[in-house]
């Protein structure tokens, strides 16, 4: 049986990233489908469990890895953009007592300035811009 299993998997995309993040997706939409069952939102989110899953699937035994290996690295690549976001929110919010933020206005990179200084001139380290700002 085992060995059955491998043959028809050989060639295949099988489970990676981005499936696994489907399969709790639709895990999750199918919680809440069944929480809201008798709402209209309930029963929207049921077929959209269905297909998502139909899609994790089609993933899964894909003979394309190429393209399954594309959609991946995009997923990837997202995924470090939004938690690095994240990460840079959640130094901010830790650090929101002792520095206060800007955005340079020509490279759009985050400054940050300790608060308390009164109305200073901000430079900007990658772009060499000057600004004023009130800490």
């Amino acid at each position: 049986m085992k060995e059955k299993l491998i043959r028809f998997m050989t060639g295949r995309n099988g489970n990676d990233e981005l499936n696994r993040f489907l399969l709790g997706a639709d895990l999750a939409l199918i919680l809440l489908a069944t929480i809201f069952s008798r709402s209209t939102a309930g029963r929207l989110l049921m077929p959209l469990a269905l297909v998502l899953l139909g899609l994790t699937y089609f993933r899964m035994f894909s003979r394309n890895r190429m393209r399954r290996s594309e959609e991946n690295a995009r997923f990837l690549l997202l995924r470090q953009r939004i938690l690095g976001e994240v990460r840079c929110w959640k130094e901010q919010w830790a650090q929101r007592k002792d520095y206060k933020f800007f955005v340079c206005p020509s490279c759009k990179t985050k400054l940050r300035v300790p608060k308390g200084r009164g109305k200073i001139k901000i430079v900007c380290r990658k772009c060499g811009n000057s600004f004023m700002g009130k800490s």
